[in-house]
């Protein structure tokens, strides 16, 4: 099942996706959910009720289903081609920072580059995972059936306060850098996480294209070690790192610049097309 939030007359609104393509507000289904913890609460009933004739929107304005998380985190150098490509050291334990919900965009949104605060805004395109159960002290091989679904993120960074501030949490978290979408496919859709075609390109140009095969610590892994210390909520997000081919380990750097379309993608779980642009004003 597809779970999306998208514009509706009424505002915006959680829908799943019908057999027919169309999305079904799930208020239509007499489900109320303002955010994606209230889906993951009902999707039994949303799956029962999904069935009924009618109701559906074909391409709908797709927003950001993520709503309200307790907690977004991301893991640092976790694909082998992207130590190869920086030259790092292959980290022993998952490196775990925080993104914050002021940077959640719409999976068409734009990206806000402002030329005051950076010059060297860069993309980052990720498998994200979404949590379905509270989660702590839970071993590896329970893991998927504590997770709601997957989705695709963008992990847009300010590379130059990166270095500056010598840890990601500020450089990652600035409004708008965290496009995510363009909806939540339910962990049941997705045999193997670890076998997802993943790319990104910008104003057309293929700059990463790799797998999750690459990825140094599994979905499986980062879930099992992150909730050994602090529990996982309904809604909550992990970033599980990017791959090869991002701007900052070009010869030489290649930067977002206003302009810019920014594309990422991973197989069977849709695409990200988001316009780079100045700050209004």
């Amino acid at each position: 099942m597809k779970i999306a939030r998208i514009e509706t007359a009424a505002g915006p609104a959680f829908a799943a996706q019908a057999t027919d393509a169309t999305w079904v507000p799930l208020e239509r289904l007499g489900i109320a959910a303002s955010t994606t913890a209230d889906v993951i609460e009902h999707l039994d009933a949303v799956r029962e009720r999904l069935d009924r004739p009618g109701g559906g929107i074909a391409d709908p304005v797709l927003l950001c289903p993520i709503v309200r998380p307790a907690k977004i985190l991301a893991i640092g150098l976790n694909y082998m081609d992207h130590i190869r490509e920086t030259g790092a050291t292959r980290p022993e334990h998952p490196i775990v920072f925080a993104k914050f919900p002021n940077a959640l965009n719409d999976p068409g949104g734009r990206v806000v580059m402002d030329a005051r605060l950076t010059s060297q805004g860069d993309y980052e395109a990720e498998l994200a995972v979404v949590i379905g159960r509270s989660t702590r002290g839970i071993s590896e091989s329970e893991v998927t059936a504590h997770l709601f679904g997957y989705t695709v993120a963008n992990d847009v960074s300010a590379r130059d306060w990166q270095r500056r501030d010598g840890q990601f949490d500020r450089s990652k978290s600035f409004d708008t850098f965290c496009p995510i979408g363009p909806w939540i496919t339910t962990v049941d859709e997705v045999p193997d996480p670890q076998a997802l075609a993943i790319r990104s390109r910008v104003n057309g140009e293929l700059r990463q294209d790799s797998s999750t095969r690459e990825m140094i610590f599994s979905v499986q892994h980062l879930v099992w070690y992150i909730a050994r210390g602090m529990t996982l909520e309904p809604g909550d997000v992990i970033l599980t790192g990017t791959p090869h081919g991002v701007g900052v380990a070009m010869d030489p750097p290649r930067y977002l610049v206003p302009g810019d379309i920014v594309e990422c993608e991973v197989d069977g779980l849709g695409t990200l097309r988001n316009e780079v642009v100045a700050p209004p004003g």
